[in-house]
């Protein structure tokens, strides 16, 4: 029987730590006070009294004053309109659906559970650099059909046919425009961490996890030539001990074959740049 197989596709270290707000009435009050200190000044320029007039030469007749334009100060600094209001954790996925459906197109119904998008987001992420990931969390439908293999009993591989298997997933994880996943991310960033917390991890940041799982997945070994396989049981293992001891989402990986795991981990260290920037 062959294995069931998982797809890795992992979207999203600087410190998810929102910056200090910087100051907002700053700037704007600096603006009144020099405004409100100016009409004092000419306020009390045009109360004094007139100089005697100047003896007997040429008189010039002062100039009537253009009326001085009045410029109210700025009461409030100019903003853009407030985010929407999140939802519960346990109502969201209508409204992550709705924000994650354009990146993905057609896909996105095809290929991703609708159900408690977040939370199995977040487990999965946290379960990836571990030895095991449970099915049922993972936020991506199974690949399709089995493990392929070639080769004779006691000198099986992993056939190259297996690789074709993840094509679509990896058409819509190149398709996604890494900039606008970030600030999905970004903007769903609270509901992530708070189902962070609900995992046992109430003192860490969520986004420092998603960093070293990132940094895991890149690590794994690109394996250019046949993959041994051995099957003490039901399902299929790696022959070799090193890649048994591999972490699940670098042998999900290592499944996947080197040419998909390249484009894989090109995805992975573009969404890390765009969460260096975007955070």
């Amino acid at each position: 029987m062959a294995e069931p197989d998982p797809e890795l596709m992992t979207d999203d270290r600087p410190l998810f730590r929102p910056e200090k707000p910087q100051g907002r009435w700053g700037f704007p009050l600096l603006v009144g006070a020099l405004i409100a200190a100016g009409g004092a000044l000419y306020y009390f320029w045009s109360l004094r009294p007139e100089s005697p007039p100047a003896a007997p030469t040429a008189e010039v007749k002062p100039q009537a004053a253009a009326p001085a334009s009045v410029e109210m100060p700025i009461e409030h600094p100019i903003e853009t309109p407030p985010a929407p209001a999140l939802p519960a954790l346990a109502d969201s996925d209508g409204t992550v659906h709705e924000a994650l459906a354009p990146l993905f197109g057609s896909a996105f119904d095809q290929l991703i559970q609708p159900q408690d998008l977040i939370r199995h987001f977040v487990a999965s992420i946290d379960n990836l650099p571990r030895k095991t990931v449970a099915q049922r969390l993972l936020p991506f439908k199974p690949v399709p059909g089995p493990l392929l293999t070639t080769g004779p009993e006691g000198a099986m591989v992993i056939a190259p046919e297996n690789a074709a298997r993840y094509a679509p997933y990896l058409r819509a994880l190149q398709a996604v425009d890494s900039a606008k996943l970030v600030a999905i991310y970004v903007r769903f960033y609270p509901l992530f961490q708070q189902s962070y917390t609900e995992l046992g991890y109430p003192s860490r940041y969520f986004n420092d996890r998603v960093f070293e799982v990132i940094d895991n997945l890149l690590a794994a070994p690109e394996i250019k030539g046949p993959i041994m396989l051995t099957q003490p049981k039901v399902l299929y293992e790696f022959a070799d001990p090193a890649l048994r001891d591999l972490s699940a989402g670098q042998k999900m990986l290592v499944r996947m074959g080197p040419e998909n795991e390249a484009k894989v981990k090109a995805k992975l260290r573009e969404i890390k740049r765009a969460l260096t920037r975007g955070l």
